[in-house]
């Protein structure tokens, strides 16, 4: 079969101002040869002969323009929703996602901020600062909280809400799951729900984590009248993306106690802004959209393109294939 490169190998540039994927890609057995760059003035200089580009924040729509041989893009993220599909399809070219190569660091980071949210770690972390030892409260209801037989709401169901519900599980805690359709059988341990009974289900809820992609049906998702829903000693939780929650409306049920707490590691804008109220707030935890940060990212993704390059040279399907 006949390669869709101009030569035996794809010329390959790499954008991302913090992964070094090039010194990943030479690791490999006979790699492709890679131009790496790091800004987009100097991917304008380079793209031009690109037939691959790993590409993910520094991506703008009319990079397509720069690149007339370029067969695929390749996204360092899972989220692909500031990429003009319609373009990529009307150019010819391939988008190709990265998800699944943050799954673990993503669904530890939600366990994390579940157990900084119940054991309070960041009053913990300021105390220390302060060089001020806490005494335990004569009141429950203001003591240190355990995750056993609490429940969990986890808002999408795919790898990385499936790893959750199974850390949630190891915790004893009581798992339902939304997802855009409820299987036949339950899996085991976790209760599905669909999205036509989530604000019904929400009151049951202690925690509610976010793991969903952001779609037309979960853009704004937690909004005003999902937070009325919510008990009051409730606690919300996203790791998917800041247009899921409405922002005005979390503020202000946080504010007005309408729920309990909040960890944050996404938001509508970002870097979160410093006049944004939740910075201040001693309810809320944030996290600068560090939640699929690992050391393995850089084999992760290499492990991705170069199985979608051996894709692209022998006609079969790419892996994540969005376009």
């Amino acid at each position: 079969m006949t390669k869709p490169w101009t030569g035996a190998q794809p010329n390959v540039c790499v954008a991302h101002a913090h992964y070094d994927l090039k010194g990943e890609m030479e690791r490999r057995p006979d790699p492709p040869p890679c131009t790496q760059v790091t800004n987009l003035k100097d991917l304008e200089a380079v793209i031009g002969d690109a037939e691959v580009l790993v590409v993910s924040m520094l991506w703008k729509n009319h990079i397509l323009d720069w690149a007339p041989k370029l067969k695929l893009v390749q996204s360092v993220s899972a989220g692909v929703d500031h990429y003009d599909h319609a373009l990529f399809r009307e150019r010819g070219v391939h988008l190709c996602s990265a998800q699944g190569v943050n799954a673990n660091a993503v669904s530890d980071h939600a366990l994390g901020l579940l157990l900084a949210l119940s054991r309070r770690l960041y009053e913990a972390r300021d105390d220390q600062k302060n060089a001020y030892w806490r005494p335990t409260s004569s009141n429950p209801k203001d003591r240190l909280q355990e995750l056993d037989s609490k429940t969990v709401l986890i808002v999408g169901f795919g790898g990385i809400g499936a790893r959750v519900a199974r850390l949630c599980s190891a915790f004893g805690m009581n798992v339902i799951a939304m997802r855009r359709s409820v299987p036949e059988t339950q899996p085991e341990g976790v209760r599905v729900i669909s999205q036509r009974d989530f604000l019904a289900t929400l009151p049951q809820a202690d925690v509610v984590i976010l793991t969903c992609p952001l779609t037309p049906e979960t853009f704004g998702l937690m909004g005003a009248e999902a937070f009325a829903a919510m008990r009051p000693d409730a606690m919300l939780i996203n790791v998917a993306r800041g247009k899921v929650v409405d922002e005005v409306a979390m503020v202000a049920a946080l504010q007005s106690g309408q729920i309990a707490g909040a960890a944050l590691d996404t938001f509508v804008e970002e870097p979160l802004p410093a006049t944004s109220p939740l910075w201040s707030m001693d309810n809320v935890f944030v996290t600068p959209h560090a939640a699929g940060e690992t050391q393995f990212y850089e084999r992760n993704v290499v492990d991705i393109l170069m199985t979608n390059i051996a894709a692209l040279e022998a006609g079969t399907p790419l892996k994540n294939q969005i376009v």
